[in-house]
């Protein structure tokens, strides 16, 4: 079944351990199969998604990860938009000449981080029918 044409969104919570991190590399494995992404698209969503769950569940202070997959259709083709967020210390950002947001950042076309309310969410964003960064 493919969500090909149609906008959706997924949320899922999950505890700030690292034992969890494969759920929403999972579900971002099956919502970008289900919408024409390459094998190869695919892995480089699963391998981003894993960066910025590992960058902010250290700093979780709630112990609680949220994850909001949101499916929707550009004239380019499927674009699947992840946002990941946690409660984070006051004035807590991930550092970004790290390696995990340097490797974050060349596997989706976009990719950015933003705290509203002390919550830090990093969004990555790649579409279906996009060429692959070089």
């Amino acid at each position: 079944m493919s969500s090909i044409g149609s906008a959706a969104e997924v949320r899922l919570s999950i505890p700030a351990d690292s034992a969890y991190i494969a759920v929403p590399r999972s579900v971002v494995g099956n919502l970008a199969a289900r919408n024409d992404f390459t094998v190869d698209a695919i892995d480089d969503l699963r391998i981003a998604v894993d960066e910025a769950c590992s960058l902010l569940l250290p700093q979780a202070t709630d112990g609680v990860l949220e994850c909001v997959f949101a499916i929707s259709v550009s004239p380019s083709g499927p674009q699947l938009t992840v946002r990941t967020s946690a409660a984070v210390p006051a004035g807590w950002m991930p550092d970004t000449d790290s390696f995990g947001w340097t490797v974050l950042t060349a596997l989706v076309e976009s990719a950015g981080a933003e705290t509203v309310d002390g919550r830090l969410t990093i969004t990555v964003t790649a579409t279906a029918g996009a060429t692959e960064k070089a």
